[in-house]
């Protein structure tokens, strides 16, 4: 893709911002990308929100956000699966040839309203709602069904969870937690057999932006420079239904991340330096990394992927933050070494019902 990221910021890590409204954390993160970016909001053309109405408790979120994002009197569009479905729709926005350079935003502040009870909601309404379906019933069948078939056991995804959170400690975009222990994890509650909340990233606040300017842009601004390249993108989406073969088969997530390979141009996964996962749980962590099959030399979510910070809708969007990070070295003390080319993953539905890519590419001087 001739698209570029000229800038990106995130905001503070907290499990629950208190002393600021939504409209002003979407503020100040589309503020912050922007000055990154050394661009001004009269510079852009267009914005592309990411957000959910359901979990910001507002009839149509955009109203009141879309001006605190930048979005006054500029071409805006929304997406309502995930944050980042936003960068997917941004980047085609700023590749399509009308547009130029735009800002993609997306918010996250679940504190303020129960996630499960949003989730209720969403199920099909005459059979799943009435059960009362929510992610964690659901997170809990995917751990069933990856356990059957797979062969997953408790001890290997309370070690990954304990590996997310190590990483995470040297993450200074992180909230700050404790590492348990193997035996903490095994005793903490179970959820949904044989999902235990120990096995699951904590929802946190949260927002993110990202700058995205075309190629054309770029060329006729020589003193610019982009921090990375979208590589290539791609999505999908698996069927509703929550049997066994639904949630334990990896074919629509193997077949979306082949297809982001291609597009970018690259012979494999170890053609990679580093994947960011999106995983809601050691659970779906350990299937996931299974399915890439990505050799030692592939760092797998460096930054410590959920359980580093984890505002639901927007974590996608984060994993694309920290991937464009670490290709133009700015990550920080977790920086990849040498790393050139980065995969972000991000899903969204019932039990990975969809699944997004982006490959980010390393831009040189």
């Amino acid at each position: 893709m001739d698209v570029y990221v000229m800038g990106v910021a995130i905001h503070p890590a907290a499990d629950a911002v208190r002393n600021l409204r939504l409209e002003e954390m979407a503020y100040a993160t589309a503020r912050a990308a922007l000055d990154d970016a050394g661009i001004s909001r009269d510079e852009i053309d267009h914005v592309t929100l990411a957000a959910s109405d359901e979990i910001d408790a507002r009839g149509i979120t955009s109203m009141l956000l879309a001006a605190p994002s930048g979005a006054y009197l500029k071409d805006e569009m929304r997406v309502t699966d995930s944050g980042l479905a936003g960068l997917h729709l941004g980047a085609m926005r700023a590749g399509s040839g009308d547009l130029q350079l735009g800002l993609v935003v997306s918010w996250n502040q679940s504190s303020i309203g129960p996630l499960e009870d949003i989730a209720r909601m969403r199920g099909e309404p005459f059979f799943l709602r009435p059960i009362g379906l929510n992610f964690a019933i659901a997170d809990g069948l995917y751990a069933g069904a990856v356990a059957a078939r797979h062969g997953i056991g408790e001890a290997e995804v309370a070690e990954r969870v304990r590996t997310r959170l190590q990483s995470a400690a040297s993450n200074p975009r992180a909230v700050r937690r404790e590492v348990p222990s193997a035996a903490e994890i095994a005793q903490s509650p179970r959820i949904a057999h044989p999902l235990r909340s120990g096995h699951r990233a904590p929802v946190t606040d949260g927002a993110v932006a990202m700058v995205l300017a075309s190629g054309d842009w770029l060329r006729a601004h020589p003193g610019k420079r982009p921090l990375a390249r979208i590589a290539g993108a791609s999505w999908t989406v698996d069927r509703y239904q929550l049997d066994g073969d639904r949630l334990a088969d990896t074919a629509v997530f193997d077949a979306a991340l082949q297809d982001v390979l291609g597009r970018a141009g690259a012979g494999g996964i170890d053609d990679l330096d580093l994947v960011e996962l999106e995983a809601q749980s050691g659970w779906v962590d350990v299937a996931l990394t299974k399915a890439i099959g990505a050799g030692n030399r592939v760092a797998v979510s460096p930054s410590g992927g959920a359980w580093a910070q984890n505002p639901y809708f927007c974590t996608g969007l984060i994993n694309a933050a920290e991937a464009a990070l670490q290709v133009s070295g700015r990550a920080g003390p977790h920086q990849v070494k040498g790393a050139k080319r980065a995969l972000a993953h991000g899903s969204s539905g019932f039990a990975q019902q969809t699944h997004g890519f982006v490959i980010m590419e390393g831009v040189p001087a």
